[in-house]
């Protein structure tokens, strides 16, 4: 089996409703994301996934989500901002480009503090 990994961060503002404690209040992460694809096949030349192409995915999910106030986005109006909510959109939405070969999405709200989703 193979695996990629790549590491993009970007920085927005939630508030997690219907928790009882400071996060329930707006506040802001500076987030973490390592996106990991995995297969047991590579292409003709030896790869499994050009970096710069899941890198280019990534990014324009993660556009999506910097700098904006998440609860107003789309989707988190209502779906909770929390962290494994926030690793199931990006997982989703990186397996509609490469359908099977996502593997899991690991998303940092702080140093020591992640989450992770994979099917």
């Amino acid at each position: 089996m193979y695996r990629v990994r790549v590491i993009k961060s970007f920085a927005s503002a939630h508030n997690l409703r219907g928790y009882e404690g400071d996060c329930e209040n707006l506040h802001g992460h500076n987030w973490k994301v390592e996106a990991y694809l995995a297969s047991d096949k590579l292409d003709k030349i030896g790869m499994l996934v050009d970096f710069k192409v899941l890198k280019k995915h990534l990014n324009e999910i993660l556009d999506g989500l910097d700098h904006k106030y998440i609860n107003e986005l789309e989707y988190f109006k209502t779906v909770n901002p929390t962290s494994e909510n926030m690793c199931r959109f990006i997982y989703d939405k990186l397996k509609e480009h490469f359908g099977t070969m996502v593997e899991r999405v690991v998303v940092w709200e702080s140093d020591n503090a992640a989450a992770e989703y994979w099917e």
